[in-house]
């Protein structure tokens, strides 16, 4: 089985052309983990002007690949610079603290897209639970695309971030107007303490007069256990004006076993068919979103 810096390799070498694939073979083949901060951080930087930004061409089988290689990683959406900085920093960075303390370091002083190239790459770094606390850097920050290559399509919050990091990575979405359907592992990652900091939010944003997103009900739903006032939002939500809340709220009832969850699904017969025969489902939501 290919490892995934073999894939990026690969991927990078069959789509450069010349003389930029001479470049990246250059730098693959004399970088190592016992190669000086400075030889790294100029051949990182280098990267756009060698080997330009086009998307990085993927096929489905390429897809498959990766996906056997590291469960959870989807390189689907990669630039070719981007695809570049990942590989040479997994081939140059090393390994534990070593690693760490340079990834953190570029982290810091790295622009927008640098960083997105960076923590796009966490799912295949070593000794990931070293990585932890710059990540969380990712999850705080306002720069959406920085924190949408953490969050979404990314194994890596939901392997590694303990319960108060995920909490804060979902709402955090929510703030800047991120999807939650990409995040890896929502339904799984599901807790009371998120559920009820979600509907906290709900709480505020009908106080404002403004739209609930109809995801913000998924980790509701997969919460553990309905605490008191779970069912009142739920009603409001599905008994509301929008249909896409309508939906979300009609789907996180469907996910509860206990019977009052279940006899208000049966108050909106409509939605509790489309989600029975599949017509609804959390994919077919965030396809309207």
């Amino acid at each position: 089985m290919a490892v995934p810096l073999g894939l990026l390799e690969m991927w990078l070498k069959r789509q450069l052309a010349e003389p930029a694939r001479a470049w990246f073979e250059d730098q693959i083949a004399k970088l190592s983990p016992e190669s000086a901060d400075r030889d790294l951080y100029l051949a990182l930087g280098m990267v756009p002007r060698k080997l330009g930004k086009d998307d990085l061409a993927l096929l489905p089988s390429d897809l498959e690949q990766a996906g056997a290689a590291r469960p959870g990683w989807d390189p689907s959406g990669l630039s070719i610079d981007q695809a570049a900085r990942i590989a040479i920093l997994l081939r140059a960075g090393g390994e534990g603290e070593r690693f760490r303390d340079r990834f953190t370091q570029l982290c810091r002083t790295a622009d927008m897209a640098e960083q997105v190239a960076f923590y796009r790459g966490l799912p295949l770094y070593p000794d990931p639970e070293l990585l932890t606390h710059q990540a969380g850097e990712a999850a705080r920050t306002n720069m959406r695309s920085v924190f949408e290559a953490l969050a979404h399509n990314n194994p890596y919050p939901f392997e590694q971030f303990d319960e108060n990091r995920w909490n804060h990575l979902v709402l955090k979405a929510l703030f800047i107007g991120s999807k939650l359907h990409p995040i890896q592992g929502l339904g799984q990652r599901a807790n009371t303490e998120l559920a009820r900091i979600l509907r906290d939010y709900a709480h505020e944003r009908w106080a404002a007069g403004r739209h609930v997103t109809p995801e913000l009900w998924r980790s509701v739903g997969d919460a553990p256990s309905l605490e008191s006032g779970t069912l009142d939002d739920l009603r409001r939500a599905l008994e509301g004006r929008d249909p896409l809340e309508q939906r979300g709220a009609a789907l996180a009832l469907a996910s509860r076993s206990e019977p009052e969850a279940l006899t208000l699904l049966a108050t909106a017969p409509d939605l509790e068919r489309d989600i029975e025969q599949g017509r609804l489902s959390w994919d077919s939501l965030a396809k309207q979103l």
